[in-house]
């Protein structure tokens, strides 16, 4: 399961504090979320979730539920669920992000077919999944983000992914992520900024 959730702003007087996490294939790969993940995802916390698909069970999709009402879901390969859409584009802020689950993709993860996708939707940001490799990066001024596996589960180009999600900030142009991986248990996080250009003014 991949997934992003769109968080209340309580601790961010004029920002809005979004997660990022994917590809959970719970029960089927990995039993749970870590613990120290799972003590972030709580209700109340949270006002959207936007899902890049293979919720894979029921059970699945009723835990986001509970965690936020509004729920943006797309398919993914293991989904069979065929009311969810392939691709979805959803407005944060001044941010519009374009989501799909990945396996769409040719070959699987390839930065140069993931931007075809992007300037398709014509989104300043690109969410995409299935390798369970965790990216975030800035290409030709508009941002990507695979959020890799929060429970660590396998695929088939990584083997024994690190558990990881990430912490976003958007305020105004500025799209902060925080990048939070478990290795041997403990939490690491990096930061990295990206800006969205302001459409210049007419003279």
């Amino acid at each position: 399961l991949h997934f992003f959730f769109l968080r209340r702003s309580s601790d961010l007087s004029s920002g809005i504090n979004a997660e990022y996490g994917g590809d959970m294939h719970m029960p089927y790969r990995k039993a749970a979320l870590p613990q120290k993940f799972k003590k972030l995802l709580v209700p109340g916390k949270i006002q959207h979730i936007l899902c890049t698909g293979n919720l894979c069970l029921r059970e699945t999709h009723d835990y986001l539920k509970n965690i936020a009402s509004d729920v943006h879901i797309v398919r993914g390969d293991f989904d069979t669920n065929t009311s969810y859409p392939e691709q979805k584009v959803v407005t944060v802020g001044q941010f519009k992000i374009g989501l799909i689950h990945g396996h769409q993709v040719v070959p699987w993860g390839d930065h140069d077919a993931i931007a075809t996708i992007r300037r398709q939707l014509d989104v300043d940001v690109m969410i995409s999944g299935h390798t369970h490799k965790l990216e975030a990066y800035e290409k030709d001024g508009k941002f990507y983000i695979n959020p890799g596996s929060v429970t660590g589960a396998y695929s088939a180009l990584e083997r024994d992914p690190v558990p990881a999600f990430i912490l976003m900030d958007i305020q105004s142009n500025t799209l902060v992520t925080y990048v939070y991986s478990l290795a041997n248990d403990e939490m690491e996080v990096k930061k990295i900024e990206f800006k969205k250009a302001l459409p210049e003014r007419e003279e």
